[in-house]
């Protein structure tokens, strides 16, 4: 397919007869290929983040999903199962292989979004690289191994894949300014809420804890005893960690700075998983343009 691209010009000459100054007008027109969308494919649709990112995909500019994959509702319309208004005509499939081949015949960009599980992500991976697509990754719980070797068989694929820490755009501002702060503060404890007992300390306060010890400052060295369990546990190069758990509560992190006279916190709070869409976005898109040197 084609647009048409018309561009307005306007030439000035004279008349050697009156000596006026005179405008000319025209429009030149030419033909430019069309853009295609970025085909989406979201397997683990109908968790709650997977139904968000179907919404998100397809209010989304540039982009339509193009295959719903989970093992619930299996053969329902997508579009229902995301209560949208009009259904979707794509139903859902437990079967990745058989989404990826349909894909792969339209040679368009496309790009797997893997909302699944540590255990099987490998796989779905190493299966959309041998179909020619680029995946997004966002696995809570991920094994750095896991992460090792995805980037080992992407590069030997000369493949693009993108593992999300986070898809939310406020948790990297708040890693970006405890950074900041580390060099101001040697004092830093983190105080996080969630609404179940998942994997504690959480992702993000294992990777700010990692991020601030990678700077080769000690934090707390006055009270840099593991004896006392009420103090949290202790991460990195003495930074501590406190995780709250109540039915109810929203995921929250703080991170609270001390130094002379002053306390300086920084809270970042989750209150639905519509938050993570935007970053999602972002990493599709970014991931379609991620070349991988030989």
């Amino acid at each position: 397919m084609a647009a048409l691209n018309c561009q307005f010009h306007s030439i000035n000459y004279l008349n050697s007869q009156n000596i006026k100054r005179k405008n000319k007008h025209f429009i030149s027109c030419t033909a430019q290929p069309m853009q295609s969308n970025i085909k989406v494919v979201i397997n683990g649709a109908a968790k709650e983040i997977g139904r968000a990112a179907i919404v998100a995909v397809t209010k989304a500019r540039g982009m339509e999903v193009a295959g719903a994959v989970d093992n619930y509702h299996v053969g329902e319309d997508i579009g229902k199962v995301c209560g949208m208004e009009e259904p979707l005509e794509i139903p859902i499939i437990n079967d990745l292989t058989m989404v990826l081949g349909s894909i792969s015949q339209s040679k368009v960009p496309a790009v797997i979004v893997d909302f699944t599980d540590p255990s099987s992500v490998y796989d779905n991976v190493k299966q959309a690289t041998a179909f020619g697509m680029k995946s997004v990754v966002y696995v809570p719980r991920i094994k750095l191994d896991t992460v090792a070797a995805l980037s080992a068989l992407c590069e030997k694929a000369s493949m693009g894949v993108l593992v999300a820490p986070t898809l939310s755009i406020g948790s990297i501002l708040l890693q970006q300014a405890a950074i900041s702060a580390s060099f101001h503060y040697s004092n830093v404890e983190i105080v996080e809420s969630k609404a179940n007992a998942n994997d504690l300390p959480s992702a993000d306060a294992n990777q700010i804890a990692n991020n601030l010890s990678n700077l080769g400052q000690i934090y707390n060295r006055e009270d840099r005893s593991t004896e006392v369990l009420a103090r949290g546990q202790v991460l990195g190069d003495g930074i501590r960690v406190h995780s709250l758990v109540l039915p109810g509560l929203p995921s929250s992190t703080t991170v609270h700075f001390s130094g002379p006279g002053e306390i300086y916190s920084i809270k970042h709070d989750i209150t639905d998983v519509q938050c993570l869409m935007p970053g999602l976005l972002l990493a599709i898109r970014k991931v379609v343009r991620l070349k991988v040197a030989n």
